[in-house]
């Protein structure tokens, strides 16, 4: 799991330094707003999305079996969404600051914001030692952003306001589908068949969204109603889905049960999504083939590494990926940090254009890589 996560980073760094260069196919950046389709960029959110959902069933086991509470597991969902939440929004409203509004330049806030985020959700890489040390570094981080949202501000047609908190960057849409799918997978029996009917009720409740109903639901605020639309919260549901048969012998015992019921998964997702059809295709939208076609290509791929690396034992290949999937979210803002900082900067493809700009989007991507690398090789990790 740890390769698809880390190549799903590698891509996201990719496409996200490649949108920014001129005169490339179509398909070699998101679909544009209000055009119908998808690309394999609108994919990489999904991925992550995804990759969550296969987590929380290992995860909710394995800290059970520790002797942690129903209760304590809870407080885990909700203390993890709420990190990946304000983590959001603070990189929501990176550039939006005004300088004479707050007295404090936009670059410093960036930087200040990232130190506090560094600081904040910082790992002891020696559990047991250090402890005091690393809880002074979090207070001190949790403290610098609790100051810096409290001089933000910002300019709006009806003058001066705060931090916007109607988009809450990736990561605060993850944060809040992480929460509403494991307060379901947390209620509900841990089977197949239960996870299955959940997914499946919240694809239904995505398809009734997208035909008009549910509009008191679906354009509340996610801080109201984290759910919103449901469609989110089905594809972390569909990796939970995955996670069973791949992973739990109590329905697959075997290597063959396991990608035979893998392939029937992909092709279900796949067929869902072209009943799906009359409904569009936008990332932007989270339409319910959208959902479904990304959870169908995740599943064919996961399957794949899953018989590569688990089965086969084929690993080499990978080695470059591994530490940035073992530290995802240092690695995640590794390109924000760079971008923020003048000399880093110049180190992005953005404002190039063609063969040049893909060439450079491949060395930024290659520059993060390595600098994640080195980072979590001193033993520099994040962990919510």
């Amino acid at each position: 799991m740890d390769i698809f996560r880390g190549l799903t980073v590698l891509v996201m760094v990719f496409v996200n330094d490649v949108a920014g260069v001129k005169g490339l196919p179509w398909w070699t950046h998101h679909m544009p707003e209000g055009v119908n389709g998808m690309t394999y960029v609108d994919m990489v959110f999904s991925a992550f999305l995804f990759i969550v959902g296969i987590s929380m069933p290992i995860a909710f086991k394995r800290r059970l079996a520790l002797g942690e509470s129903r209760l304590g597991l809870l407080k885990h969902i909700a203390v993890r969404s709420l990190s990946l939440v304000i983590i959001g929004y603070f990189l929501a409203n990176l550039d939006g600051l005004d300088p004479h509004l707050t007295g404090m330049g936009v670059r410093t806030w960036d930087l200040l914001a990232f130190a506090g985020i560094l600081l904040a959700w910082s790992a002891n890489p020696k559990p047991g030692g250090r402890g005091r040390l690393y809880e002074i570094l979090k207070i001190t981080g949790f403290v610098l952003l609790a100051v810096l949202a409290a001089i933000f501000r910002r300019h709006t047609g009806g003058g001066a306001a705060w931090l916007a908190l109607g988009y809450p960057e990736i990561l605060g849409l993850i944060g809040f589908a992480y929460f509403s799918a494991g307060v379901i997978y947390f209620l509900v029996p841990k089977t197949l068949a239960w996870a299955a009917g959940a997914f499946v009720v919240l694809n239904l409740m995505n398809v009734a969204a997208k035909m008009g109903d549910l509009r008191p639901l679906a354009h509340a605020p996610l801080y109201f109603w984290p759910l919103g639309d449901g469609a989110l919260a089905s594809i972390v549901m569909a990796g939970v889905v995955f996670s069973l048969i791949l992973f739990d012998d109590a329905f697959a015992a075997n290597l063959k049960k396991k990608l035979y019921w893998s392939g029937a998964l992909a092709l279900i997702l796949f067929a869902g999504g072209l009943a799906a059809l009359p409904l569009g295709v936008s990332k932007n939208h989270a339409t319910p083939t959208w959902c479904l076609f990304s959870e169908a290509a995740c599943v064919a791929i996961l399957a794949a590494l899953y018989y590569l690396v688990d089965i086969r034992r084929i690993t080499t290949w990978a080695g470059f990926v591994k530490p940035v999937g073992s530290n995802t979210l240092l690695t995640y803002l590794l390109p924000w940090i760079c971008l923020s900082i003048p000399f880093l900067s110049y180190i992005s493809a953005g404002g190039s254009s063609g063969a040049y700009g893909v060439f450079r989007a491949f060395l930024f991507t290659a520059f993060i890589l390595a600098l994640s690398a080195v980072l979590t090789k001193w033993r520099v990790r994040m962990q919510l």
